[in-house]
């Protein structure tokens, strides 16, 4: 550890590009801590029993604390590292959870949710680009993937800690999950202690010995002078120098020609993850499986319990095929399969739904016909199933992979800040929406499926098995509106490619000073 990390972590490539994903958990945890909460008389007592606009108003109050953590990346990131950023992220979900665990009234509620929700902006920016950064271009997209799967772990374990302290009586019920869920944290940041910093941000930062000592251990089993080590070693430095030249890094350059298309890419398909209307099935499955007619906090528990044992399982098979699929069938695909089974889910309760009330409240729910109540629920483990296999791990592997590294911590920010606002939007416009426009909700969110399915297939090139310099030259191919004539063998160098660059460089620089 006389490195300052630890070498046999460091030359696990799966190691050292997953751990890091504890912090895309803490934001499953709290999906799951909230949504299994809704039909708890203690949690409705406590907080003076809120109706769905004041609901949301409790569960936008994270993602408008991630909005503010992901922009804060944007400094963050550049100035201290990728590596202390994670850490910080860590330290600031343990103090939300004590505020959440101690709350005895909304507003302490939602300060605490406040500051998990920064811990989470942190985490879902800077992991992404720590994981690109340190990853080899073969499993690049697979280790970025464990974000994904590491949100529905997340997801699926809080809410079995939630289910088995529900047959617990009073306000235990909830504080004891809520408390719980500081253990991953303090596991994230103290364990990154023993992890290297991001090679990249090392070169960028003048520390170039210690950026091929990490290369090393990371790619080259410690050995400086393996040719993959000296690729990327060389790679990284010639792009390095080559953004130096233009100039010191800034918002502006977001905006600069090459950069500002992938900006916009990453931002929209940030905008679109939201969009497909996940989260708010994730968020809110009991007021779904609810209007579908099931009745009971146990059945539906259950119920839910089988839709988020599905993300989990179904997001595997895009973590292992996700660099031999490619990004962009999985998220023209994924779209279009998304947008069918809303489609059905909206139909079901249109032709079966009619006004009921449920816990006193007027609601639009399917009574007395079990066969529609199924086949919602069925369609609904489909949709999730078909997020978790597609668009939802390609929703974190693209943005991280698509920037220049002098852009890259304040663009992939500026693209998670995206999913945090469309999050906070969508958190608390939902149950009004579910309240006011019923069935027409599903369809809605059915038509953003089918537009982000003709956006990514015009507007989106692919990018797997490339390296993030590499990626360069893909978007340096034009086609803006034309993407599916970029071949994925464009941009792919080896090291005699990269070397005989290098010498072209230092011959055009010693014209230039003659």
């Amino acid at each position: 550890m006389g490195k300052g990390y630890s070498a046999r972590i460091a030359s696990n490539p799966y190691i050292v590009g997953t751990f890091a994903c504890i912090g895309g958990g803490l934001f499953g945890l709290d999906i799951s801590s909230m949504s299994a909460v809704l039909n708890n008389p203690a949690y409705a007592n406590t907080f003076n029993n809120p109706l769905a606009n004041v609901q949301g108003a409790i569960v936008a109050s994270m993602p408008a604390g991630s909005l503010v953590g992901a922009l804060s990346v944007t400094y963050l990131g550049d100035k201290i590292g990728r590596k202390k950023t994670v850490i910080i992220s860590g330290l600031f979900w343990v103090i939300g959870s004590i505020l959440q665990c101690a709350s005895v009234n909304r507003g302490m509620l939602v300060v605490g949710r406040i500051i998990a929700g920064y811990a989470v902006g942190l985490a879902s920016s800077v992991v992404p680009v720590y994981q690109s950064e340190v990853a080899a271009p073969a499993i690049r997209g697979r280790l970025v993937s464990f974000q994904q799967w590491s949100i529905t772990w997340g997801i699926l374990l809080q809410y079995f800690v939630q289910f088995g302290c529900s047959y617990i009586n009073g306000t235990a019920s909830f504080r004891i999950p809520w408390g719980l869920q500081m253990i991953p944290a303090i596991v994230l940041s103290l364990g990154m202690l023993a992890f290297p910093e991001s090679p990249r941000w090392l070169v960028d930062h003048g520390r170039e010995e210690e950026a091929l000592e990490i290369l090393a251990d990371l790619h080259g089993g410690g050995n400086q002078q393996d040719e993959l080590v000296v690729l990327e070693f060389e790679e990284i430095k010639q792009q390095v120098y080559f953004e130096r030249t233009e100039g010191a890094k800034a918002w502006v350059d977001l905006v600069k020609p090459g950069v500002f298309r992938r900006v916009v890419l990453g931002s929209t398909l940030q905008m679109w993850s939201q969009l497909t209307g996940m989260n708010v099935m994730m968020y809110y499955v009991v007021y779904v499986f609810e209007g579908a007619g099931l009745t009971g906090r146990r059945a539906n528990l259950i119920a839910d319990s089988v839709q988020y044992v599905l993300n989990v399982a179904f997001t595997v098979p895009a973590i292992i095929y996700i660099d031999r699929w490619g990004r962009r069938p999985m998220l023209i695909y994924g779209c279009l399969i998304m947008g069918f089974w809303l489609y059905l889910v909206g139909g079901l309760q249109a032709r079966f739904g009619e006004w009921g009330t449920i816990s006193g409240v007027p609601t639009w729910v399917v009574l007395n016909n079990g066969a529609a109540t199924k086949a919602i629920i069925v369609c609904s483990y489909c949709f999730v199933s078909s997020f978790a296999i597609t668009m939802g791990p390609a929703s974190w592997t693209y943005p991280a992979e698509i920037f220049p590294m002098r852009v890259r911590s304040k663009a992939v920010s500026l693209s998670t800040a995206t999913n945090w606002l469309f999050n906070f939007a969508l958190a608390w416009a939902a149950p009004p929406m579910l309240t006011h426009i019923q069935w027409k909700t599903y369809f809605v969110f059915g038509t953003f499926n089918f537009a982000a399915c003709i956006h990514f297939f015009f507007c989106f090139p692919e990018t797997a098995q490339r390296s993030l310099e590499e990626i360069e030259e893909v978007f340096a191919q034009g086609h803006e509106y034309t993407a599916w004539k970029v071949s994925r063998d464009v941009g792919k160098r080896n090291l005699d490619d990269v070397l005989a660059n290098k010498v072209d460089e230092k011959e055009s620089i010693e014209k230039g000073e003659a």
